[in-house]
């Protein structure tokens, strides 16, 4: 039995505040507390000198597209243009890189951030603007939210019928089918060799912030069998729970389903509705910049019923893809039926999922709770979009608007949260994450900064079936998965001036997080272990 005895440094434990060691022998944490007793107690352990650097139990990304992330990280990126004409002039720029023939994928365009005259009517990148550029070159341009794109006539040539599919325009970016359709076309020109370095390289981005396990988001419409199958057979470090965006019929069909694509659940991306951003978002009331629009319903309130009783039958985690309030208020409401139907025990022991849940009330919050359903949320969609003027105002008007990812909420009324990326709509990083739930715009939304640490950590955990009380942290008996980081600062504070009162006092016994406040520099990665094994380390840690 290896032991390995870390010192000198600060340990972020629950059970012990004050801990500077911790001791890990063949993976499993064995003990922490104060270096000299660390000493005394493992004499014969190979010592790691922490350099006071913190140790924090490594995080979890409980959403993530691995091969859209993937290449992303070496693509095309619009998320910089200020404008339309700033916008194709990258493409411009990125066609000579490129080989002839071969498919440019691009993504994070966002033409809500744009201003000026090119702007004023609401003005994107077109089919014939991009033909202009590329001629007869494959070209596939995601919104930043990935559920609208814009795409070359030579992308679209590959679809038979495009024309015909919901959410189709002769020139205008492409949502709903016919935005599914055109990425499959897209997917399709990616070799499988390309798809492996692109998921690989994502890994490698995780593991380098801290991240030791993610959840994969699949499906049909998303990424295909093929790229759901070949990510299950990676060989990586960073573990890899993989959903699939499917809707079951029954008990019988979720299994075969599950049998086929090697899923770990039902869920993730089965998209009921789609992205505000898109005005694909279901909502009760119509968007405040589009009157005559509130947005797509992809599953009809029977079909979300019949998922949800089908996996609960066979015992497997089912979820959905929720952000507007009327698609909310499906799910919420077939919970309700299943409620009644089989107890809200048999229910919560499923850990069903919503992600994004980005517009729930509060008695829809204890309804959440009530069937002990997980909510997987991304508070930098709030960072990105949430402030005055923003996209969420734009499309929903300030009441509403307002009214958005609300953490705080959810949290008080019982619901367990997990915080994610949505990777590649915002970074896998998930100090940017925690910084975003602890300083959301709207400060009454907010969570404190050891809450929204929890959901980065023991929260993932949770969301992806594993609620034994100790993964996810650094007791004794838990699994050795941590990240050593480089940290300016750290404090004991919270979102709210009731809950930082409190923790301030030496009594409360609360451990010192990083300081996420705006301005401050975010920790800086230097080691990740998993399960007592490597697998990151900084050049010269």
């Amino acid at each position: 039995m290896a032991t390995e005895l870390l010192l000198g440094g600060t340990v972020y434990s629950s059970a012990t505040p004050d801990a500077t060691a911790l001791a890990v022998t063949d993976g499993v944490v064995t003990w922490v507390g104060a270096d000299d007793v660390g000493r005394a107690l493992h004499p014969d352990a190979a010592v790691t000198d922490l350099e006071g650097h913190f140790v924090a139990p490594a995080f979890v990304d409980a959403h993530v597209h691995l091969t859209s992330t993937g290449l992303a990280l070496t693509g095309l990126t619009l998320n910089d243009a200020v404008s339309r004409t700033d916008c194709l002039r990258m493409l411009a720029d990125a066609v000579s890189t490129v080989d002839e023939g071969d498919l440019i994928w691009g993504r994070g365009w966002d033409s809500s951030t744009w201003s000026g005259a090119e702007i004023s009517d609401g003005r994107f990148p077109t089919t014939a603007d991009i033909d202009a550029i590329v001629g007869n070159r494959p070209v596939y341009l995601a919104r930043v939210d990935e559920h609208s794109a814009v795409a070359s006539t030579a992308l679209r040539r590959l679809v038979i019928g495009l024309e015909d599919a919901q959410g189709y325009h002769p020139d205008e970016p492409l949502i709903a089918e016919a935005h599914h359709l055109v990425r499959g076309a897209a997917r399709s020109l990616v070799s499988p060799a390309s798809r492996t370095r692109a998921q690989l390289r994502a890994l490698d981005v995780a593991a380098a912030r801290g991240i030791v396990a993610i959840h994969e988001n699949g499906g049909p419409d998303i990424s295909g069998l093929d790229d759901f199958l070949a990510i299950g057979e990676l060989d990586h470090a960073v573990e890899v729970r993989r959903y699939w965006g499917q809707a079951a019929q029954n008990a019988d069909h979720a299994r075969e389903l599950v049998a086929i694509t090697g899923a770990d659940a039902l869920g993730g991306d089965l998209f009921i509705d789609g992205a505000v951003g898109s005005r694909t978002a279901w909502l009760l009331e119509p968007y405040h910049d589009a009157p005559d629009v509130t947005g797509i319903d992809y599953l009809s309130p029977e079909t979300v019923l019949e998922h949800l009783r089908a996996c609960t039958e066979a015992g497997l985690q089912a979820g959905f893809h929720v952000i507007g309030d009327a698609a909310t208020a499906t799910v919420v409401s077939a919970l309700d039926t299943l409620a009644a139907e089989f107890g809200t025990p048999a229910l919560a022991s499923r850990a069903h999922r919503v992600e994004h849940a980005e517009m729930v009330d509060a008695s829809q919050a204890q309804t959440l709770a009530a069937c002990g359903v997980v909510a997987s949320m991304q508070p930098q969609f709030d960072a990105q979009w949430g402030a005055p003027g923003n996209l969420y105002a734009q499309r929903l008007g300030d009441e509403r608007a307002a009214r958005m990812n609300d953490f705080a909420a959810l949290a008080k009324a019982g619901v367990a949260l997990a915080f994610s990326s949505d990777s590649p709509v915002t970074a896998m990083d998930p100090w940017v994450t925690i910084r975003a739930a602890v300083h959301h715009h709207q400060p009454r939304n907010a969570i404190s900064a050891r809450g929204a640490f929890a959901a980065s950590t023991r929260g993932g955990w949770r969301a992806g079936g594993i609620n034994d009380g100790l993964t996810g942290t650094l007791a004794v008996g838990a699994p050795a998965s941590y990240a050593v980081w480089e940290v300016d600062e750290l404090v004991v504070a919270g979102s709210h001036e009731s809950v930082q009162r409190w923790s301030l006092d030496p009594r409360s016994r609360v451990p010192a997080l990083p300081d996420v406040s705006p301005g401050c520099a975010l920790p800086r990665c230097v080691r990740t272990v998993h399960r007592g094994r490597d697998v990151y380390r900084a050049e010269g840690h």
